[in-house]
């Protein structure tokens, strides 16, 4: 079931002045990238119809999350990275000449199960929610909830957290709403 929160997210890409700097004349070029995996579909998809263009380019994308991908193009072991959060200045000291395009925009959306209450019926607010991720709201009955949603039968059940704990942009964009949202 998904809630009614949903948090904007941008996806970019990361490159290189290096890359523009490869010779594209007729031999075999390779630009590898690695990166966030919510744009990989859109990559691929824009891989294969550049390779038709110029079948002497091949693009090789690995989709292993934004952290790996900025820990890979900071490194200096792919052309170009996408992420969903931006280089910080830590990042952007390792990669200069760095350059963020965005590429594509998408939304972080909150799921819930509690059985007996059919889909998509549960509103949320973004104090509401910050305070389940901090811990304050434990019960899917606690009276907050309850005021948003009047009229449905909520349990006095545990509300369980489940989260990504990898460096991913979706869990950038999640925890800086998060924040923006909490009144504490």
């Amino acid at each position: 079931m998904i809630g009614l929160i949903t948090v904007v997210m941008l996806s970019t890409m990361i490159l290189s002045v290096s890359v523009s700097q490869k010779s594209f004349a007729r031999s075999q070029v390779t630009i590898n990238g690695a990166g966030a995996t919510f744009p990989f579909p859109l990559i691929d998809t824009w891989r294969v119809a550049y390779q038709k263009v110029h079948p002497n380019v091949s693009i090789n994308y690995q989709s292993i999350g934004s952290g790996g991908g900025v820990k890979q193009f900071t490194k200096k072991t792919v052309d170009f990275g996408a992420s969903d959060a931006p280089l910080n200045a830590q990042e952007r000291q390792a990669a200069p000449g760095a350059v963020h395009i965005p590429e594509t925009i998408g939304s972080v959306a909150v799921a819930y199960h509690i059985s007996g209450i059919p889909t998509k019926t549960l509103k949320f607010t973004g104090p509401v929610l910050a305070e389940i991720f901090e811990g304050k709201i434990t019960k899917w009955n606690d009276p907050q909830i309850k005021a948003l949603n009047p009229g449905i039968s909520l349990p006095a059940t545990n509300i369980v957290v489940v989260h990504r704990s990898d460096g991913s942009g979706t869990t950038y964009f999640w925890t800086s709403y998060l924040s923006n949202e909490s009144p504490s």
